[in-house]
């Protein structure tokens, strides 16, 4: 933790708010601009093109971040470099001639992503903790950041009718009051974002009162989400009987893959529709859900591929890897995000826009059940099914061995418990499965929560 961090931490409640506050204009000022309204509009406007006209602007976009990159990014300059040392003579020009990028090769050569004719101490960085605790920063310029809101604008806020002037709030993994706290508030108003950030860190079927309170006291119009977190308030709500702010017309879940049954639960609690948004830090992808309940991909943010094991396009649920466009001066190539989707082939969806649609996104790629005989199973939320839990999670430590962690809810018996462990082992077969209940489940460094851990290879 940063001694700025601890010194906003020992700070009373109103002067937190004016640190905030201060830092939420910083960012307003590299998030939004003069050109943020012409921006959407254009945005807006781009919706109606044929799916050939987005083709064309791919094919033109692809064009240019390969060649940006081959010529004057270093760790690209390198790697061709090396291969043409080697006798290679493929074109960098075609994308299936670049190799698939890992995260763990980003992380250790980060600044060789950085174009060469970019300063990075005059670029914003943004940083995502990951599964690992290991930072992962990412630099953009500032017409970078401009243009990646304004895209969040329009194909998130606008499309569900709410608008960054109205006030709303967030739930999300920042250290907005330290973690040892343990009497609200657990959370902090930003003036300078009109946003009321709460922290994830912090939510728990007891502190769900005061959470409530505060929601119903900022009445925001909006609500940004990690969906396991607003589970468990949803969760409280139905059983405390709690009040949820009238003012919500919508819920945007992020950052956390969201099952059919947290959604349910959510909507039912906060009597407003919850809307699936798919992202992340190093903008390679995005993708929203429409009215009819379709997650359309933003073309302009990236290319997407869909790669079995064999790296391979495939119609399959498989590996998401993406070619980053809005990000010129960082550009990640054939990038695994690290995420398992399935594209739908070409169709015009109910709500009338023309984009390319995310049929599927089931969570991350090495959150992967491995069976003695080698199978790889992933779909395991099933079990779980009218089982009376508030969540629970998988942890594989061995082939022999898998640990199910539990949050009961007190409805819950030992008899479904027994029925966690049936369902799980028709699924994996012959595995010694131990069942444990805890009050709470552990969250990663960046307050994120996985349904499955896998620590075999």
């Amino acid at each position: 933790m940063s001694n700025l961090l601890k010194i906003y931490h020992k700070l009373p409640y109103p002067l937190r708010v004016i640190v905030a506050s201060a830092k939420g204009y910083q960012l307003r000022r590299w998030r939004y601009g003069i050109k943020t309204e012409k921006l959407v509009e254009e945005i807006l406007t781009q919706e109606s093109w044929s799916l050939e006209r987005w083709k064309v602007w791919q094919e033109e976009r692809l064009a240019y971040i390969l060649k940006r990159a081959a010529t004057q990014v270093p760790y690209y300059q390198k790697q061709w470099n090396e291969r043409r040392r080697n006798g290679d003579k493929a074109s960098y020009e075609y994308l299936e001639n670049w190799p698939i990028l890992k995260k763990t090769v980003l992380r250790e050569n980060l600044d060789a992503f950085i174009a060469e004719d970019c300063n990075k101490d005059k670029m914003f960085c943004d940083h995502t903790s990951g599964t690992t605790g290991t930072p992962l920063l990412v630099y953009s310029s500032k017409e970078t950041v401009i243009k990646q809101y304004a895209i969040f604008e329009a194909r998130v806020r606008h499309w569900h009718q709410v608008s960054i002037k109205e006030r709303w709030a967030i739930l999300g993994g920042q250290l907005v009051v330290p973690f040892e706290q343990t009497k609200p508030p657990f959370w902090v108003f930003n003036a300078g974002l009109n946003q009321l950030y709460l922290s994830t860190h912090h939510v728990s079927i007891q502190n769900a009162k005061a959470y409530m309170t505060a929601l119903n006291r900022h009445q925001p119009t909006h609500f940004i989400v990690y969906p396991s977190s607003a589970y468990i308030l949803a969760t409280a709500i139905q059983e405390q009987d709690l009040i949820p702010p009238s003012s919500l017309k919508v819920i945007f879940s992020n950052a956390e893959w969201l099952s059919d049954k947290q959604r349910n639960v959510i909507q039912e609690a906060f009597k407003c529709p919850v809307v699936n948004t798919y992202g992340m830090s190093e903008n390679v992808a995005f993708a929203t859900e429409c009215q009819a309940g379709k997650m359309h991909i933003s073309p302009e943010v990236g290319l997407i591929e869909i790669l079995d094991e064999q790296e391979n396009v495939t119609a399959a649920v498989a590996n998401i890897v993406a070619t980053g466009f809005l990000n010129a001066d960082m550009p990640l190539i054939r990038y695994e995000v690290g995420d398992r989707g399935q594209q739908e082939g070409n169709s015009q969806c109910q709500c009338g826009r023309v984009l390319p649609i995310l049929n599927k996104v089931e969570g991350r790629a090495n959150d992967l059940i491995i069976t003695k005989d080698g199978r790889s199973i992933f779909w395991l939320d099933p079990i779980f099914h009218d089982i009376p839990i508030i969540e629970a999670q998988i942890v594989q430590t061995s082939l022999e061995y898998i640990l199910i962690r539990v949050v009961p809810t007190p409805t819950y018996i030992h008899a479904d418990g027994e029925t966690i462990i049936k369902r799980l082992l028709e699924r994996v077969g012959e595995m010694n499965v131990e069942l444990e209940l805890i009050e709470h489940i552990p969250r990663t460094a960046n307050a994120k929560f996985r349904a499955i851990i896998s620590n075999v290879q």
